[in-house]
């Protein structure tokens, strides 16, 4: 009951990272079988249709209910304590944000249960065939699912701009933030306009599949290409909202291990800014071949390739922080250095993406495919990794094994490159993606089809160890120091591990960049005090976003089933909780100095 009542910014962000690991190992597995099915010519592993649901399911998950609820549970635990906070803005939103994404993962993956088909038009969702020609409610899963899920992302996002900009430290001026808190911020500012828009375009699928809405029907008068527009209005800065928090986990991880301050700190902040800006200019590359023009195709391939030179700037900078400094090769930090190269590489080949000209040859093919998963799983599964084996210590007050994540991250780093470096030729010599199978004979593709499936394999043995690796250090006791790596230099290496409920004992002062290696090198043992001990605000735990998040999940069943009773008996449950939080006062508790004396701002 702890757990489902709590608004803890700690405990949530360990909920949004287990729910987000358990929707990854289900997202892995979709993978596993794509790539089963697809080790050999005329497979029949899984059928055509299964297939679909597959590729759909495993794109879906892993963008939406794996990857970014992972990152949000990092900076739910991580950004209250390097801005010097005791918790978020909003608690109490922060809680109803988790369980409404929790609940719209489950009623997307609902279809598994009841036997309903799953959805299957792609991640995409391209009208018209996820409206007219999706027949049974696989996709209702979908636009519902995502429409609930997204509330609590759009949630979240609004808590961590309001959080960094209103609840920083005394002397945490923006350019004192740890580039972590930065990236979160500017990721924040991502989500709330790239959500919006998608939230719209579920709306707009969902009128058009439950009250014949024709949005997308060109036959009475709709427009196809009109998703396109909205989605990838959406779907490009979600690939930023992806990887500029695996950006400022290695802005951590590489100074920590190297022992040296990060390079070109105001650099690396302009340079986060100007790709957020970016990511909103350039959607539009993903529909080259729709028919938009050359003037139009030009202007967004100039715009794409302009976001080369601040990610340019970010992969000399690690490298520059690298240089001549004290490196100690941990599996926080090989996973940081894996990502440069790995990422790097996703660079590239999206800038050939990029130029209009050469989409055509490439565009649908198994080239595009190897091209986002170098970005998503070289680039933010492994910054995701770094950040499990670096702050875990601080989350759970244990350290990982370090022998199990070293072989985890070179099982994972051969995999990865196994299953979809091989793709990039793939794609040249004329293989499509989403196709479920395909004839013996083709010059290379049994071959190249097998390498990959190989290498996918290997990538689920480096998961499952790292599995055993959590499971075992959970067992024992806990044991980290407030600086398990002694070389942390920002402000949640100088309390103890995990963090008690208030954070801090007193408000800590901030007397410069990376704040506690500043206290280290003055001599201190913990961080200077900007106000004398007194007693501490928190806020009361609820049962109401669990409950409204229900009666959510219950109205988008009914919706789906087409259900009266459901539809009003979930939104009565959701108004009822909302009118019980406007009017029934909740003023908290305090916890008096006596409680926690002896205890310093080090606590």
């Amino acid at each position: 009951m702890d757990w489902i009542t709590t608004v803890d910014h700690k405990k949530i962000g360990i909920l949004y990272l287990f729910a987000g690991l358990l929707f990854f190992a289900i997202g892995g597995l979709e993978a596993l079988f794509i790539r089963l099915q697809l080790a050999y010519p005329m497979n029949d592993v899984v059928s055509a249709q299964r297939f679909n649901e597959l590729i759909t399911m495993h794109g879906t998950t892993m963008l939406f209910l794996a990857a970014l609820p992972i990152l949000y549970g990092f900076f739910n635990f991580i950004i209250p304590l390097q801005i010097g906070a005791r918790d978020v803005a909003f608690p109490f939103l922060n809680s109803l944000g988790f369980w409404t994404f929790f609940f719209g993962g489950v009623l997307l993956n609902i279809g598994f249960f009841t036997g309903d088909t799953l959805p299957d038009s792609g991640w995409t969702a391209y009208a018209p065939l996820a409206t007219e020609y999706s027949a049974g409610r696989g996709m209702d899963m979908y636009s519902i699912g995502l429409q609930m899920s997204g509330i609590g992302t759009l949630l979240g996002g609004l808590n961590f701009v309001v959080t960094i900009v209103n609840m920083r430290a005394p002397g945490m001026t923006m350019m004192r933030m740890p580039l972590f808190c930065w990236t979160a911020f500017i990721t924040s500012i991502l989500i709330v306009f790239a959500f919006s828009a998608l939230a719209v375009g579920l709306l707009m699928i969902s009128f058009d599949r439950l009250f014949g809405g024709n949005f997308f029907n060109t036959a009475a008068g709709g427009n196809e290409i009109l998703w396109q527009h909205i989605f990838w209005i959406f779907g490009h800065p979600e690939v930023y909202i992806l990887v500029l928090p695996a950006f400022g986990i290695l802005s951590e991880v590489i100074p920590t291990f190297s022992r040296k301050r990060l390079f070109g700190y105001t650099s690396m902040v302009f340079a986060t800014s100007i790709i957020g800006f970016l990511g909103f200019m350039v959607w539009a590359h993903h529909m080259f071949t729709v028919g938009m023009g050359a003037v139009a195709n030009t202007m967004f391939a100039v715009a794409t390739m302009l976001i080369a030179v601040p990610t340019g700037i970010k992969i000399f900078n690690w490298i520059f922080t690298m240089w001549k400094g004290q490196i100690r090769f941990t599996a926080a930090n090989l996973f940081a250095i894996g990502f440069i190269p790995s990422f790097t590489i996703g660079g590239v080949t999206g800038v050939m993406l990029a130029m209009a000209a050469s989409d055509y040859v490439f565009h649908d093919t198994y080239f595009v495919v190897a091209h986002f998963h170098y970005v998503i799983v070289g680039g933010t599964v492994h910054g995701i990794f770094a950040a499990l084996f670096y702050w875990f210590p601080k989350m759970f007050g244990r350290t990982l094994n370090e022998t199990l994540g070293k072989i985890t991250f070179w099982l994972l780093l051969i995999g990865f490159n196994l299953t979809f470096f091989i793709q990039h030729w793939l794609g040249v010599v004329g293989m499509p993606r989403r196709v479920y199978t395909y004839l013996d004979g083709q010059p290379g593709w049994n071959e190249m089809n097998l390498v990959s499936t190989i290498g996918a394999l290997l990538m689920g043995v480096a998961v499952v160890i790292l599995v055993i690796n959590i499971v075992i250090t959970l067992m024992k006791p806990k044991n980290a120091t407030n600086d398990p790596w002694e070389d942390g230099r920002t402000m949640e290496w100088a309390i103890s591990s995990p963090p008690p409920e208030y954070n801090f004992k007193q408000t800590p002062l901030v007397r410069g960049l990376d704040a506690w290696w500043v206290e280290k090198r003055a001599g201190n043992k913990e961080m200077t005090p900007a106000e004398p001990v007194g007693p501490i605000h928190m806020p009361n735990g609820s049962i109401l976003p669990f409950i409204m998040s229900i009666g959510l999940f219950i109205a988008g069943i009914g919706f789906m089933y087409d259900t009266l009773l459901m539809i009003v008996g979930g939104l009565g449950i959701l108004v009822i909780c909302m009118i019980l939080r406007s009017l029934i006062d909740d003023p908290g508790y305090h916890i008096e100095p006596e409680e926690i004396e002896g205890k310093g701002v080090k606590a």
